[in-house]
Order: C-alpha cells, then structure tokens, then sequence
C-alpha cells in the first residue's frame, strides 16, 4: 500500500514546486496497482492498475498506464478478495488497455491518449453502487483534509477538476490561462442497460475531443447508437464544435430583424451522413420509454432538476444550434417472408416465359424429326423428351431460385425517407428566452386557441428561430418506381417554440425502477401532457410532387403500424385519438408555402408499380397557406390525365389564377381549438363514469364529424378575367370510371388479428370522418369541350358568362345487417344546389376532315349554334326540408326540390346539329353497347327449358278486387269504350245498329277532363313534388333540309313539373307512381315568308324579348305600337341576329307569325317497381272483395300503365305554300328522321331474326355468342396495345423528331389501329344484334310456352293521348295575307292504348270538321261540312278504331279495323280544287294528270317525281276480288315501289325475301267501314257540266281474313266506292235531266238504262264466281275532278 500513498504526494510536490518556481524532475514506475473501496451498506468497488508510469518534471509530465480496469464487488462474503490482471476481472464496470496523459505546464494543456478500446457497461444498481462509494469517498476525503490542513480548507479544492474547469474565467480573480484539453480514443464501446431486457449501446470508431479555452472541437469518423443489439443510428464524419460566435451565424441572423441578441455562443455540428434503420416489428418505444426514466430519475438523484428549474428565466441564454448532414436516411425494414414471397412471384412469372419458350423450340425440334423420320418416330421417344424438358424446366426454376440473391442483394426497406443537402439553424434569442417570453410567444403563435385564466405552468420551454434549407428530400414505398414524397430545393425560415405543461397530480404517471438490494425499488414521476409545437413557418419550394393511390394502402398500413412502435401510447386508458386530431392537439400555427412546381399523383390502377396510369393535379407558381381549420391554394391549376395512349397529356382541367380554400369545421362536444383543457388522467386517478360509458380524457376535444367546405374562386378583383377550361373526350370519361372504381374500393385487412399479434380497433378513414361536404365555384368565364374521339370529328362547346355553382352533401353510415362484422356502407346525399350561370352559349362542332385522320387541328372544324341562354338559375333542396316546408305553403309556390330557371332560351335544330348529334349519340350508344355486352350479364338468365313450361309468379287472389288507390279520377262508367273489352263493345253496339245510315259515338262533355293522364296526375297522393323546370321567353329555330328559310317556336312562359306519388298496389303489385307535368303558354309559330338566296345558316335569326312575352296592353300613344301588326295570326315580325340589340341596330328580314299564341299541356305518368323501404312498410295490402263475381268486368281497376297526354285547345294557324312545304320539310327531316345507319342496323337485325325463326336448333346461336364475345374482346385488347406502342414511339418522336423509322412505324401502327377499330365496330354490332335477336326469341317462345297455362286478366300497358279542341288553319296565298281556304276542327283525340299481351288498341275521335273557301266571288264558302248543324259535344264527326296483335313471322296483325264517318255536305268547284292542290303539291300539273288504278299504285303522291312502273303492278282493277278469291288473286309485292328501293349492299337470298314481303303486307282480319250519306255539289269551268246537291251514298264495306298492303287495302276501298258511286252519279243525273223529249225518249231511255244495270249485275257475278277479269267497256277513264276537252 506504499505505492498507493506514494501517488498523492508527489502529485502535490508538484502542485507546490510549480506554485513556488522550483525546478524538479521525477521518475516513477509502479505495477500491480490494486484500490479497494470499502462500504458497509454497497460491497466495494476495486480499481485495477497493470502498470503506471510517471515521467515529469517541471517543464511537462507524462502518466502512462498499461491495463486499467474497474468492477464492483457487490457483497463481502469472504475475507480474502483475489487480486488479477485487469484483463482478467470478470464483468468490470470500466475496461481500458492503455491510457496515456500529458501535461505542458507552459501551455497549460492536457493530452489523454487512449489505447484500443474502451469499454462501458453501466446499469442503474451499478450506478446507486458507485455513488455510494463515491459519497463516502468524498467524505473520507473531507474528514482527511479537515484534520491534516485546516488553514487551506478556504482554497479551492484541486479533487474537483470539473468545478474549476466548469467555472467561468470571470470567477478567479488573478487572470490565468485556461487549460487546454486534447482527448483521443481509438474506440469506444458503451453500453447502458436501462433494465433487465433493454439496454443502449454507443460505439465509436476513433474519437477526437480538444478544448482551448471556451472552444470545444470533437470528431469522429464513425458513430454508431444501437437498442437491444440493433444498430438503430449510425453517423459518419462526425464533427462537433462549441465556439464563443461564428460569422457563419451572425449572418444567419441577418433575415431575422426582431431578434435583440446580435451575438452568441454556437453548437455546430455536421455529418457526412446519418442513417437511421428500424428493423421489422422492433419495439424501439418500449427501450426508448425506459431510458427516459432512467434519465429523469437521474435527473431527481443528482439534485439538477430543481436548481436547472429554479433559476431558468435568469440563467444564461442557450447556445444557437447549426447542423449540417450531406445525407440522412430513415429507413423501415419490410417483413423477410413478403420480400422473399414477391421475389419468388416474379420469378415464377419469369420462368413461365422461359419454359414456353424452350417448350416452343422442342415442339419445333420434334416436328423437324416427324417431318424427316415421318411414322419410324417412336412415340415413347418424343414422350421421354417432353419428360425430360420438365424435369429441365423444375431444376432451372431450383438453381434460379438458389442463386435469386446471389448477384443482387435482398430487398429490405419498407420505407425509405432520404434527405440530401440538410442545413438547419436555430437561433436563441433573449426576447423569447424565459417562461414569461415564451409564452407570450405561445399566445402570439395560436391566437385562435383559447388560453387558460389561470395560465400555464409549463414544465418544458423553448423557442427558436428556425432557418433550414434542404436540396432533395424524397420518401420512397418498398421499390416502387415512384416516390411517395419528391421535394426539391426546400427553403425553410419561421418561428418554433416547444411547451410541455405541467401535469397535475391526477396528470402524472409513476414509473418503477428496479435497483435490487439494498435500495430495493424506485418510482419516478413522470408527466402525462405532450410536448406541444408552436410555429409560424414561411418556405419556399422549388418542386413539391406527391403521389398516392389505394394499391399503395396495404403497405402503409404497415408503415403505420412501424410508426406505432416508435412512440409508446399513453397510459390514459382513452382511445387514441386519429391522427387528424392528434395532429390538431400537437401543432398549432401557421405554415406559408412558395411552390414553383406542386405535382399531385393519383394512380388509377391496382399495380403499385405502374408508372402511366394515373391522374395528374399540376400547380403552377403555388402559394400555399396553412392556417387553424383552414387551407388556402393560389395559383395555375391543370388537371391532366396520364394514359399510355394517344390520349395522354389531355388536359381536362385548366384553372388559371385560381384560389381555392378549404375550411375544416371540426365537430366537437366542446371548442375544437382548446386543446389545452385536455387533461390526461392516470389509470389510478380516473372518475367514476356511468354503467355501459368507456372514460375519454378527450371528450370535449376530440372530433366527432368533419365539416368541409371547398372554395374555388377563379374571380379577380383587378386584371383581365381568366379563361378556365375543360377539355373532355369519351374515352377520358371512360377512363374516369375506373378511376372512380378504383379510388372506392375496399382496401383489406393487413396483418390483423390473432395471428399477427394485432387486435388494436380499426381506424376510421378520414373519408368516414366527414358529415357534411359543401362546395362552391365563382368564375368569370368557363368554355367546355367535349370531343368524342381523339380526331376531334364531333364535339360540343360550351361557353359561359359568369357563373356561381354551390353544393353541399352529407354522408350517413349504414351498419351492415348480420352477425358478422362489416364495414359501415357510406352514403352520400345532396342536401342542397345552387347554380346561376350567365350568357350559356352551346355549339356542336364538327371537322371537315376524314375520320381515319390522326389531327388535332382546330382550324377545320366548323361550329354551328346549338342553344344559348342569358341566365340559368338553378336549386335543389332535400326532400327532407321540402316536407317540411310542403304543408306550410299553399298554392302555387309549393316546395320542389329541384328548381331550374332559364331566361332567354334560343335553340336551333338543323339538319347539321342533328348528324352532329346523331353522331355524338351513335358513339356514346356503341360504347355502352360493347361494355354491356362484353359483360359478363350478357348471357345469363337465357337457358329455356323446352320441355317445361315458364315459372311465373303467381298473382296470388283473383285480381278482380278494388285497390285502396284509383288511377283513374273520373268515374268508370264515362270511359267504358277504353276499358279492355271496350272494343268488342263498341262492335256489338254497332252491329246492333245496323238499320242507321248516320252513325254517332255518345261521349260525355269534356272530353279532355276525361283524358287518363289528366285524370292520373290530378291525384292528391304527391309526397314529393320532385322538378320544377321554369323557362321564359323561349324560342327555338327550326331548318329543313330541302326547302330554305326557317320556322321558329316560342313561348313566354313554359313549365315542366316532376312529382312522386306515395306507393299503391294496383292489381297484386305494389308499385311507385311519378307524373311529369309540361305547361307551355304563349306559344306562337313564326316563319319565314318566302326563301331568300342570300341567308345562311350561320346567321341566326331571333325574335326581340318584346315579342315573346306575355301579351301587354298596348298603349296607343306609341308609333311604333301603330306600326305593328299586333298578336294575330298571319302578323308580321321584326327579327335580329343579335339577341342583346333591337332590329333597329341590325335591321334583318322581317317573319310571319303562323300561329298565333295557343297553350300547350303534356301529361306523362309512369309506375316502377323501384320503392323506398321506409315507404313500402307503412301501405297494407288491399282486402279481397266480398263478393267478387258479381263485379262489373267493365267497371274493374285498370291497373297502373304509363300514360302521356298532349292537349292543344285553340290553334290559330295560318300558312302559304312555301311554309306549309318548310314545315313538311322540318317535320320529315327533323322531327321523323331516322338515321340511315339506324335503318340498316333494324334491317340486319330484322334478317337475324329471321334466321333464328327458320332455325332448327336456335340454342345454338349461344355457342356462336360466346365465340364473337371473345374476338371482341380480343380486338378490344389489341387497340389497347397499339395506343400503348403509339404512346411509346410518340415519347420517342420528342426526342429525334426527324428518325424516318419511327415515322414510319407511327403511320403503320395508326393505320393497323383504324383497322382495329373498324372491325371491331362491325363485330359489335353483329354481337348486338344477335345477343339482342336471341333474347327476344327466347322470351318469345315462353310466352309460347304460356299460352297452354290458364288464361290470365289483360292489363294495360301503357297508354298515349292526343287531343285538340279547336283548331283553325288558314291557307294562303304565296305572300301570305290572301287566303285560298280555312279548315276548322274541334275535339280531336287520339289514343293508343298497349296491353300486357303485346296487343294495341289505336282510336282517332275528331267532333267537328269545317272548310271554307276564302277565294273572291266563290259560289261555295262552306267546301266540307257535316249535314248536321248540330256540334254538340256528344257527337263526332269521325272514328277509326283499330285494333293490333303482336305480328307472326313479320307481319302486322290487325285483329280489328273501323271507320265511322257522319253524313257530309261537300261543295268544290274546279277553281278551289286547282288552288288547293297547288297548295299542298306545287309543281303538280293537275290539268293533264289521270288518276286510273293503275296509276295510282305506282305514283307517289306526295312528290312529283316520275315513277317507272313495274311490271308485277300492271294488275286489272277487276282482278282484284274479295275474300279468298282476292287474297290469292293478289300480288304481295304490288304495293312496294322498286325504284326507291335502296340496293342491299349483300346478296338477296330467300331470309330477305321474307323479310322483305313480310315488312310490307299487313294482315286484316276484320274490316268495316259503315255506308256514308254524301251531298256533293260541284261548279267546274265555264264549258263543264255542274252538279248541284246529289245525294250519294258510299256503301258499307266489310272484308274479312285479307293479307294486303297499306296500298292494297287503299285501292280496294276506291275501287268498291267507285263501283257505287258512279252508279248514283249517273242515276242521279238521269233523275235531274229536265223532261223535254216525249214518252218514247223516256221510254228509250230506261230500258237503256236497266240494261246497263243488268250488265252490271252480270259482270259482278262473273267476278265472284271466276275471278277474272272482264273487259271495260270504257277503256279511258277520266276523273269526274278533270276538264274536259
């Protein structure tokens, strides 16, 4: 122990000697050094010592030592304690093989050396066992140095190097140099168990560490921290320096004018690189947690907790912080077997490639022997080798699969978070350094939450000023080809304060420390609030991209449960908030970012690593802006599909200068921004809550619905207005359904449940979060295109003025029925719209190039007018409000849930606009055609048994009972005739009435209140009153396509109105009514008066406002009002073709109003099967009847049929000739148009049918269905490749536009493409047809089927009316003021009523019937008249009643036909006839024209085009017979017209032959057409003969069982009418020819006369009983109409 004594004493001669200038000089050596601390309460602490060696002197000394370890001997059992080498010691606390010191006492400086490695290993027992020894050392020591020197106890005390070191050189009064330090290690190794399972470790390759004098400098090349043996952060280059200022950050200090502090002490420190790894599922919180225990209940040991708290606001200001890090690296490690399981896909994928490709070699190699050894090639030989290939192909799949990571090493990371370029700078500044400082920081930083009136105690302090900057920060999924996160050039500069408040007592969790003996136990206290971050951030960014899409979910949903295990949740037993609240409860202030370039990333497919497919949010010059509860955007926005097609880089969506805000409201039960009311809660301090309630410390914090409103505001105040577009094609809307699809599908569970470890409660989706959804859009201007093909061939426009649109939607979450658990259904409904657009402009645009072309050229496209409107108001509210307001309004300003308003309504509709729209239509038609048909649905439900008859269901009670509910309003006793036997009554009635020459239907009065539709809507069963559609001063353009000029529809004040009625169970069928009711007023007709050369469609005529509303009283003091031509018909109007400017500003020509102002009401009723639930429970099926056959089959409910009523009342039309030719025109080439396309489309389908008729096995067809499916779906793939070949040879034309190859290659691949697409719309519309013909062939023969069940009740269908109840019609002269006739009508009705048999009942009512002749010095006024003068209502002028059966094998069944006409009075003369057929066929030379038979079938009548007689039309009029004889004596084909027959592009065989005679003939079963009392009178030219009031009589006509044309039956009439009418024409001249012969000439006379009779009679015969022909005795025969010569 002398050795040990010796040590002290010379350290203190040396101390002495250099404090009095001796000169000395020692040399020591001392070896197996061995320090013993005793303790009675701890054991002892030995100190081993291998070797010491002390060279010194007074200039310098230097200590070595050789193997320095130190250990603990817990507990003295023995007396005697070995002694060993220090490498030796088991377990030593401290491990060094050499150490090295150097002091220079002229310098002052100290040099410690290190040798290989040091060693660490500290626990918590081992540091309570070495305090204690210290403290008892320490107190040995002072009881020493009390005793041996008590006069220096005053000096400092030389045993506490770091006092003296520590303390400031301010302290000392005589000014010493301070000591300069230089400290090097090798290698350092420390580990630290912080309990029995964790621990930290620390090494360090070599580190460097000098201090001169306040300036500290370390480095070190390589630092690694581990947890739990992973080495969780690895540092390269690392170099730390403490320095009194830098100019390096005096210039950071710069930017920052309210900083006070011009200077201070600065921490720097820089890293090449900083990695930091987290391996799979590793539990880093639980380590993390208990050294932070460790570190506060050191904290408590060592008494710096309360001394470092007391004095915080006055100590000194803490050091700036700069950091420096060329790259860092945060990185999460995936699961091994899902890296191994991916791997091992692709690589089977690969190996399938491979394995066809050798198997494609073998088959080519075996049929090289076939072909040279022909039959002398054994079969067991090629068997052998295609065995031998597959134990090839599975050994290659072995060896690949061993070697899979021999060259490339295993995928690892989950994550990967890289940041390059990292400088960041916190500057310290005094006017926010203390608590007071701080928080006024804090209030100043989050004004909007709410601070606490006693203030806060805060536990945790700081704030900074932040300035960072970073040159690329990038976040990259697993190895997906795109980054998660991709920012460039990021430059950061705000505010950052740091507060952790200081819990309450109930707010403080207790964490134990296990010491073991003696000290047993130890609880720290620890606090519960979070640290919070407060700041007020302004960056800018260079480029900012983001990509997301939901095939990237399942691997977040690990990344969330990695970020999990970072952080230990809170012992609150509360849930855990969502992030979008925790988020909310941590941060609070602003965040201003500067984006030049801000990209958003939407992928569209379910494959992660899919780089083309997605949709594309572009943001040019962002200025982004993050405020509490709200987000604000500024700047150029292009939305862009990215396809790889020749549709991508389509940009859809172009939003200059646009500002869009989006504000969260956040639900809560209490304010949403005070965030410091939450008080967290330890388990052992919770209140008592109620039975069945779960505690929440965040009750009143925590959100429990999301309300988001979006703004888009693209107005600005100053500057021109923007242009925001939307570009749209029908493949993006295509392609925007399955992004929709993609973005709304069900993500699955990941790594959930018992199996993995994890039964946390699922996560609500933010999605799920949100209540209400409101959105509003403000512009200044808005043009939308939408093109249905790339080639821009047909399109619409539409422009538009200002405009404000304005929606908000709530969602409501539905639980799933069931006992299994399921995800809630979300559902979203749209509580209320609002929309006003101004100055609506519509055009349909179409290209004048060929559509095969590939061009984008707009320059070729040509626009025409469609509609515009000067305003658009539109709103909806939710049926929910409308019941509420619905019984609080009374008439007309009842609630609708839908309102639209439309002002100034100017459309056209031209022979352009509609092959436009007939186009657009055809397209949009073949799309859905070819996605329905390639589905799977197509062919399912189509198998037939044949043998078994159809299952329906059954209809359960007779259905002959009353439903609580009518359909029909009036009486059923008024309507008997349309009841389903109506038919059959009204023949039987007819039948019965034989005896009377004047047949007269009976109708009650009113006839339009008894119209069903009428009837139907007039219910008072509405519970939703659904649309309303308001529209003013409304006019429409109307052009022909053979005749010029123009007619044009207005009305003031037009009406359309939707309403649902509550469900009723009509028949069996419980069923959904909704009515549509159309109110047209001010209705009037104009059109031009004659066609001038000069006027093109591009210049639009438009009638002034003036002339469209309502009628005004005129005012008499106005000339202009003297001017005009007032509101009659046949008036003359001014036009304009500028609708803002009068026909003063831009005279035009001048329209004639045709038809004065009338009403217009249209009726349309349709029932469905599609009810509300909640609806459906509360209607009680009806009771069966009493007695139910005694109920009136004639009186028993309809049922429900959907019906459509139109009514006119009063029509005041007037027209010329070249009008009433226009209106053909429009009505033939507008209205009725079909398009051709269309036509041969019904014919093919028409000749499948027929094939499918004549087949002998139809089930066939299925196998040639599912065939075609497939070359569909083929040819729909290859399109698909070859866009994607285009796409890739387009990106390559960018970069060598001038390569002659790719050119080359781009034409072939668009002219293979055009192929493509033509044959793919033929084979779709063969797939069509024959889907279509199968299915109703199918459906067909069940009903077959059905006919030998039981007869059950007919029903209707569905029903259609007409009706006008007067109309007045003035023809004119060409100029339109001097009439030729007026023809007036009252009550005209017509209805078709359909029945559930595919039968139809046809009847046309007309009550009265009158024409005048309004030529000058006419001897007739009155040309048509019906002999009664009376016009009751009860009486009708004319019916036709015809009834329809489903047609057989094409051919139209007409079961029953009827013609009733009242006795008529015709007065003509040949003047009226000449200008009336000049009327209506100008052009017509009537003089000339003979109208035989013969002519009359082969002549057009209304055209005067010449027509080339056939020869099967040269039939004899007396060939023609009745009944049989007739059918089989006529020629079916004598009523088509071969000449305008379209030639058939394919060969005629015999399936079109039928079609075609089937199409044209029509089957009669029964025909009747009562005898009709005529009183003609004629006045002809001045040579003619005149006849005054013959009384003829047509003959009743009947036929029965005929198969005949439309022409056919026509001739039959005329030719039996004729036979009897020129029987009476000549008696009756006889009977009126003055007597002025005698008796002999009378006498002649009759028997001349009952000869020709009796040669009549004989010819009749002749043709009953033969049926041929007999020779007319007058060859020519002229029409009793013609002039004679």
């Amino acid at each position: 122990m002398e050795e040990t004594l010796g040590c002290p004493e010379e350290e203190e001669a040396l101390s002495i000697g250099e404090e009095l200038g001796v000169l000395w000089k020692v040399d020591l050596k001392v070896e197996d050094v061995n320090l013993f601390t005793l303790s009675s309460l701890a054991g002892a602490t030995e100190a081993r010592l291998d070797t010491l060696t002390m060279l010194g002197s007074a200039e310098s000394c230097t200590i070595s030592v050789q193997g320095v370890a130190l250990a603990l001997v817990k507990s003295i059992t023995e007396k005697m304690q070995p002694c060993c080498k220090a490498p030796a010691i088991p377990s030593p606390l401290a491990d060094l093989s050499s150490l090295s010191l150097t002091y220079r006492s002229s310098i002052r400086s100290l040099e410690v050396q290190c040798g290989e490695s040091l060693t660490i290993l500290w626990s918590p027992a081992n540091h309570m066992y070495l305090f204690q020894h210290l403290l008892s050392t320490l107190h040995s020591y002072e009881t020493l140095r009390d005793l041996l020197s008590p006069p220096r106890a005053a000096l400092p005390a030389d045993g506490h190097p770091a006092t003296a070191e520590g303390s400031s050189p301010e302290a000392s009064s005589p000014p010493r140099r301070l000591l300069t330090l230089t400290l090097e290690l090798s290698s350092l190794k420390a580990t630290a168990f912080v309990s029995e399972m964790h621990y930290l470790s620390l090494a360090a390759e070599r580190l460097l560490l000098n201090r001169h004098g306040t300036s500290l400098h370390a480095y070190c090349p390589g630092l690694a921290a581990g947890f739990d043996g992973n080495s969780i952060f690895i540092l390269k280059e690392v170099e730390l320096q403490a320095v009194p200022e830098l100019e390096e950050m005096i210039l950071h200090r710069g930017p920052f004018p309210s900083l006070s502090t011009l200077r201070n002490r600065v921490w720097a420190l820089s890293c090449a690189s900083v990695a930091v790894e987290f391996p799979y599922q590793y539990d880093f919180s639980a380590t993390l947690d208990e050294a932070l225990g460790i570190q506060k209940w050191l904290k408590g040991l060592h008494g710096r907790s309360s001394a470092g708290n007391g004095g915080i606001s006055g100590s000194r200001l803490p050091p700036d912080l700069l950091l420096k890090v060329q790259q860092f690296s945060w990185v999460f490690l995936d699961d091994v077997f899902e890296v191994k399981l991916r791997d091992n896909y692709e690589l089977m994928k690969d190996e399938s490639k491979e394995s066809a490709k050798r198997l494609h070699l073998l088959d080519a190699k075996v049929a090289a022997l076939r072909k040279q050894h022909g039959e002398l090639l054994p079969a067991r030989k090629i068997e052998e080798l295609y065995a031998s290939l597959e134990k090839k192909n599975i050994e290659i799949y072995i060896q690949r699969s061993q070697r899979l990571y021999g060259n490339t090493p295993m995928r690892r990371a989950l994550l990967t978070w890289t940041v390059g370029g990292l400088e960041l700078v916190a500057l310290a500044d005094e006017s926010f350094h203390g608590a007071e400082r701080v928080l006024r920081q804090i209030r100043e930083l989050d004004a909007t939450s709410p601070f606490p009136a006693d203030g806060l105690d805060l536990i945790t302090h700081w704030c900074r000023m932040v300035k960072g900057s970073i040159n690329s920060f990038f976040v990259r999924i697993r190895d997906y080809p795109r980054y998660l996160f991709e920012i460039r050039d990021w430059r950061l500069s705000g505010r950052l304060a740091g507060a952790e408040q200081r819990g309450q007592p109930c707010s403080r969790r207790r964490q134990v420390l296990k010491l073991g003996p003696p000290w047993g136990d130890v609880s720290v206290e620890r606090n519960m609030p979070p640290l919070k971050f407060y700041h007020d951030f302004h960056s800018e960014v260079f480029q900012y991209t983001i990509v997301w899409g939901p095939c990237w979910d399942p691997a977040w949903t690990l990344i969330g449960q990695a970020i999990d295990l970072l952080t230990k949740p809170s012992e609150d037993p509360s849930a855990p908030l969502p992030w979008w609240d925790k988020s909310r409860l941590l941060l609070h202030g602003d965040w201003h970012m500067d984006i030049e370039q801000a990209n958003l990333h939407q992928v569209a497919t379910e494959d992660p690593y899919n780089t083309t497919e997605n949709m594309h949010w572009e943001w040019s010059h962002l200025s982004f802006h993050w405020r509490p509860g709200q987000f604000v955007f500024k700047g150029d926005l292009d939305v862009n599909v990215r396809t790889a097609s020749k549709y991508d880089d389509c940009c859809f969506l172009h939003l200059p200068q646009l500002c869009m805000t989006l504000d969260l409201t956040w639900l809560c039960h209490g304010n949403p921004h005070d965030h410091h009311g939450v008080v967290l809660r330890s388990p052992e301090f919770l209140p008592e809550v109620p039975v069945g309630q779960d505690y929440d410390s965040y009750r009143a914090f925590r959100s429990e619905n999301l309300n988001l409103c979006i703004c888009m505001d693209l107005t600005r105040p100053s500057g021109e207005p923007s242009q925001p577009r939307i570009l749209l094609y029908s493949s993006t809307l295509r392609w925007m359904q399955n992004f929709w699809a993609t973005w709304t599908s069900v993500t699955r569970p990941i790594c959930r449940g018992k199996l993995f470890g994890n039964l946390k409660p699922i996560r609500k989706k933010l999605g799920q979060h949100y209540r209400q959804l409101s959105f509003t859009a403000l512009f200044p201007k808005l043009q939308v295109h939408y093109w249905a093909s790339f080639a821009q061939q047909r399109g619409i426009q539409l422009e538009c003025g200002q405009g404000h649109i304005f929606t908000r939607g709530t969602q409501r979450l539905i639980p799933q029925a069931g006992t299994v658990m399921r995800r809630l259904i979300s559902e979203w409904s749209i509580t209320q719209m609002m929309s006003d657009l101004s100055l609506v402009t519509v055009h349909l645009m179409a290209s004048t190039c060929d559509e095969n072309a590939d061009h984008r050229l707009d320059s070729l496209v040509k626009k025409t007018h469609l509609l515009s409107l000067s305003s658009l108001a539109y709103q909806r509210h939710s049926v929910r409000t409308a019941e509420e307001e619905l019984p609080l309004r009374d008439g007309d300003d009842v609630f609708h849930t839908h309102q639209l308003h439309l002002v100034d309504l100017r459309a056209s509709w031209t022979t352009t606009n509609r092959d436009i729209a007939f186009g657009l239509y055809d397209g949009y038609k073949k799309a859905a055609v070819l996605k329905r048909n390639l589905s799977t649905e197509a062919l399912k439900g189509l198998r037939i048994d044949p043998q078994l008859p159809a299952k329906k269901p059954k209809r359960g009670p007779p259905p002959s009972y009353q439903p609580p509910l009518r359909v029909i309003a009036p009486p059923s006793s008024t309507r008997t005739e349309r009841s389903p036997s109506g038919g059959a009554y009204m023949l039987k009635k007819l039948i019965e009435e034989t005896d009377r020459f004047v047949v007269f239907t009976e109708e009650d009065s009113g006839v339009s209140e008894q119209l069903c539709g009428i009837a139907a809507c007039q219910t008072d069963d509405i519970f939703n009153r659904n649309s309303l559609i308001e529209l003013v001063n409304c006019q429409m353009v109307l052009r022909g396509a053979e005749t010029e000029g123009c007619v044009i529809v207005s009305a003031a004040k037009a009406q359309l109105l939707q309403c649902q009625h509550h469900p009723a169970w009509y028949g069996d069928t419980l069923k959904q009514k909704t009515s549509w009711t159309c109110l047209l007023d001010g209705m009037q007709y104009f059109a031009t008066t004659e066609s001038s050369p000069s006027e093109h469609e591009d210049v639009q005529l438009w009638l002034e406002v003036k002339n469209i509303e309502e009628h005004r009283q005129r005012s008499l003091d106005s000339v202009q009002e003297l001017m005009e031509s007032g509101q009659a018909v046949g008036g003359m109007v001014s036009t304009t073709t500028d609708w803002n400017q009068p026909h003063e500003v831009q005279p035009t020509q001048q329209v004639q109003r045709i038809i004065s102002r009338c009403s217009c009401r249209m009726y349309y009723i349709s029932y469905s099967h599609d009810i509300n639930p909640e609806l459906a429970t509360e209607i009680k099926p009806p009771e069966p009847p009493a007695h139910p056959e005694k109920e009136d089959l004639l009186k028993k409910q309809e049922g429900a049929a959907d019906t459509f009523t139109l009514i006119h009342h009063d029509l005041e039309i007037s027209t010329n000739p070249a009008q009433y030719a226009m209106i053909l025109d429009i009505v033939n080439n507008l209205l009725l148009h079909v398009e051709p396309k269309r036509k041969e489309h019904s014919e093919k389908k028409q000749r499948v049918r027929f094939q499918l008729e004549i087949s002998s096995n139809p089930e066939e067809q299925r196998s040639s269905i599912l065939h075609l499916q497939e070359a569909v779906r083929q040819h729909v793939a290859q399109i698909r490749h070859l866009e994607k070949q285009m796409y890739s040879v387009m990106k390559s034309l960018q970069d060598d536009g001038r390569n002659e190859s790719l050119l080359d290659h781009n034409q072939k691949l668009q002219e293979q493409l055009s192929r493509e697409k033509a044959e793919l719309q033929q084979e779709s519309e063969e797939l069509n047809i024959l889907i279509r013909c199968f299915k109703d062939f199918q459906l067909q023969r069940a009903n077959k089927m059905e006919l030998r069940k039981q007869p059950e009740d007919v029903g209707v269908a569905r029903r259609t009316e007409f009706y006008f109840a007067q109309a007045r019609w003035r023809l004119t002269e060409e100029d339109g003021q001097l009439g030729i006739a007026e023809l007036e009508l009252q009550r005209f009705l017509y209805s078709k009523v359909n029945k559930s048999d595919d039968t139809a009942e046809h009847l046309l009512e007309l009550g009265w019937v009158t024409m005048n002749n309004l030529l000058p010095n006419a001897v007739y006024k009155v040309v048509l008249r019906p002999q009664s003068t009376c016009q009751s209502g009860r009486q009708l002028a004319l019916r036709i009643f015809s009834k329809v059966r489903p047609p057989v094998g094409g051919i139209s069944i007409k079961e029953h036909f009827e013609v009733n006409v009242v006795p008529l009075t015709i007065q003509l003369t040949h003047q009226f006839f000449h200008r009336m057929m000049g009327f209506f066929f100008p052009g017509r030379n009537v003089e000339e024209e003979e109208v035989g038979d013969e002519e009359d079938k082969s002549k057009l009548v209304t055209t005067g085009m010449p027509v080339v007689k056939p020869r099967q039309l040269m039939v004899s009029e007396d060939s023609l017979g009745t009944g049989k004889g007739m059918a089989q004596g006529l020629n079916r084909t004598s009523g088509v017209r071969r000449s305008f027959r379209k030639t058939p592009e394919y060969p005629v065989d015999d399936i079109d032959k039928m079609k075609e005679r089937a199409a044209m003939n029509n089957s009669f079963i029964y025909i009747k057409i009562p005898q009709v009392p005529l009183c003609v009178s004629y006045k002809g030219e001045k040579n003619s003969v005149d006849w005054g009031e013959l009384n003829l009589v047509l003959p009743c006509l009947e036929y029965h069982n005929n198969t005949w044309t439309w022409l056919d039956f026509a001739m039959a009439v005329k030719r039996d009418s004729r036979k009897a009418l020129v029987a009476q024409v000549i008696k009756e001249k006889l009977r009126l020819k003055p007597a002025t012969g005698g008796n002999d000439s009378r006498g002649k006379q009759e028997g001349k006369l009952e000869g020709h009779v009796q040669q009549q009679e004989e010819d009749e015969k002749a043709r009953l009983l033969i049926g041929l022909s007999v020779g007319e005795k007058v060859p020519g025969k002229k029409s009793i109409f013609s002039r004679r010569k």
